[in-house]
């Protein structure tokens, strides 16, 4: 986009039919996934109302995301995306149900809620990465973070919802109420997705093994220092923030006395305060830059965190009005930096590891959720539920000042803008997709007074190499021609190298042309491909 273009309105996305078919049926989903978050939460605060086990529903629901992000990334990026999330949608569907049908019929221990909950969670885990993925795909590139936005905001109207309205169910009719409405809730979202006729990929090479696509994900994060920023921002955030998550029903009902509506109005104040941030936070971005914005956001959470511990030492009305400002400015702060930490990883991850890429963030989100929501739960059974959150704060504050230098990127992005093929490799006789490893070699020719900058060059295009697919780079000079440099990688198959033909992007050749165009020879680079012999025995 020019400097001189208008920024998209925050709307922007829903002018696109698709885009806001699938927004308006997440938001009927998103209702009713915090209309059970109520209903279970507070249903185990009567089947074992102790800290642990408060905070155990929200591990259960999070751990699914920590232990499958992965495999669910690589499946979305090898498999259909939208055939995926209509599975994960109606397994979404089945378990719900089923959790509703036990706790009508009387059935459901703490057992039962923590095992269905994890199922929940699974077919979340399965859904969230191509759920990521796809947005780009509906909107244009200009428009991610707007859309990024307003996905945070379908989660947050329904944050501010669904807690209310969750909470007036299980007042009138219980907790099984809510797990009813949340599995037809997922029939919305199954409706929408099927409905997208997506244009079929192509198919050139055999699709990617399970393990393959997943080591291929971790190995782009590992070699992109932008992506590993964001994800130590978001896990050093999360892993103390995870304490309102784990505490608050208890906070609720032990400290302030309320019953599930006066819970659910504290999560719709939460959720309040994230919709007002969604609206404003395209015009916070132009203001502030995505680094300070999400610095603000981290310390103002870490405070209004600290503030719920004091405030339930007032009486009722002045400690009930305190904890629900202090939520307003948590929510707001809480869709702030994740939104912006999400739009920055996405717009940093090209089109063919996308899924992976966002699963591995997913990893790193649900697993500090669910490992900090175990330690803040059991942190609260020594120490209490509002030192508890008092020690939370501090350790946001903690947080951001440890990864100070940790700075996320501001101003124009890369063009991920897929490149056209590199040629195919020039060989005699056809070869087996799947003989491997592969060792490819290209030669260059340059002077000795390029020497250093060439170098310099080359540290770019070995990041390149190392994400696209190679396990192992290396640049080397000739003994006997100082002038002759050899550039080497190896890639774990032929189909692989092959992948990486398809994998380039606009950014990626600027790249390699600033260092090849220090090479001085009458041809273009050579390129060799050698294939592992095996040895006879």
């Amino acid at each position: 986009m020019a400097a001189t273009d208008a920024p998209p309105s925050a709307w922007a996305p829903l002018r696109r039919p698709l885009f806001r078919t699938i927004w308006i049926a997440s938001i009927a989903s998103n209702v009713g996934t915090w209309m059970q978050n109520v209903g279970a939460a507070w249903l185990m605060t009567s089947l074992a109302p102790t800290p642990l086990f408060v905070s155990l529903v929200q591990a259960a629901s999070n751990l699914p995301f920590f232990l499958l992000a992965l495999p669910a990334g690589a499946l979305a990026d090898v498999v259909d995306r939208r055939r995926l999330m209509l599975a994960a949608q109606a397994w979404l569907f089945a378990s719900a149900a089923l959790l509703g049908a036990l706790t009508l019929g009387g059935v459901a221990g703490p057992g039962t809620l923590l095992a269905c909950t994890f199922a929940i969670g699974v077919g979340s885990a399965f859904t969230a990465p191509a759920f990521a993925a796809i947005v780009p795909e509906l909107v244009a590139r200009e428009e991610i973070e707007s859309a990024v936005s307003l996905n945070g905001i379908s989660m947050n109207l329904a944050r501010a919802a669904g807690p209310a309205l969750g909470g007036l169910v299980v007042g009138w009719a219980g907790a099984g109420a809510t797990f009813v409405l949340n599995a037809l809730s997922f029939l919305a979202v199954i409706a929408a997705v099927a409905a997208w006729q997506r244009a079929p990929r192509e198919g050139r090479l055999p699709p990617e093994d399970l393990l393959g696509a997943m080591r291929t994900g971790i190995r782009y994060v590992r070699h992109n220092p932008e992506l590993q920023t964001i994800m130590v921002r978001t896990g050093s955030f999360v892993l103390p923030a995870s304490a309102v998550w784990a505490l608050l029903p208890l906070y609720a009902r032990q400290e302030l006395g309320l019953g599930p509506s006066g819970y659910g109005l504290l999560l719709g104040s939460f959720g309040v305060g994230a919709v007002i941030a969604g609206v404003l936070l395209p015009s916070a971005r132009r203001r502030l830059g995505i680094e300070r914005l999400a610095t603000a956001s981290a310390l103002v959470f870490a405070v209004a965190n600290a503030a719920l511990g004091p405030a339930r030492q007032l009486s009722f009305g002045p400690a009930m009005a305190a904890a629900c400002i202090a939520l307003l400015f948590a929510g707001g702060m809480w869709l702030g930096l994740l939104s912006t930490l999400n739009a920055a990883a996405q717009i940093a991850i090209p089109a063919w590891v996308r899924a992976r890429a966002m699963a591995v963030y997913m990893l790193v989100l649900f697993g500090a959720l669910a490992l900090g929501s175990s330690l803040f739960g059991a942190l609260a059974g020594a120490v209490g539920v509002p030192r508890s959150f008092e020690v939370a704060g501090a350790a946001i504050a903690l947080a951001r000042l440890a990864t100070w230098r940790r700075r996320l990127v501001d101003g124009p992005r890369p063009d991920f803008t897929p490149a056209p093929r590199w040629p195919a490799p020039e060989i005699v006789a056809a070869v087996d997709v799947g003989r491997g490893p592969v060792l490819v070699t290209v030669e260059y020719q340059i002077d000795p007074s390029d020497a250093e900058p060439f170098a310099r060059a080359m540290r770019e295009v070995s990041e390149i190499r190392l994400r696209d697919g190679a396990l192992r780079w290396g640049l080397w000079t000739d003994a006997a021609q100082p002038e002759r440099y050899l550039e080497s990688f190896v890639v774990e198959s032929w189909a692989e190298h092959l992948r990486q033909h398809g994998r380039a992007t606009a950014a990626d050749r600027a790249v390699q042309a600033r260092a090849t165009a220090y090479h001085r020879g009458a041809a273009p680079p050579r390129a060799t491909h050698f294939i592992h012999e095996q040895m006879p025995e």
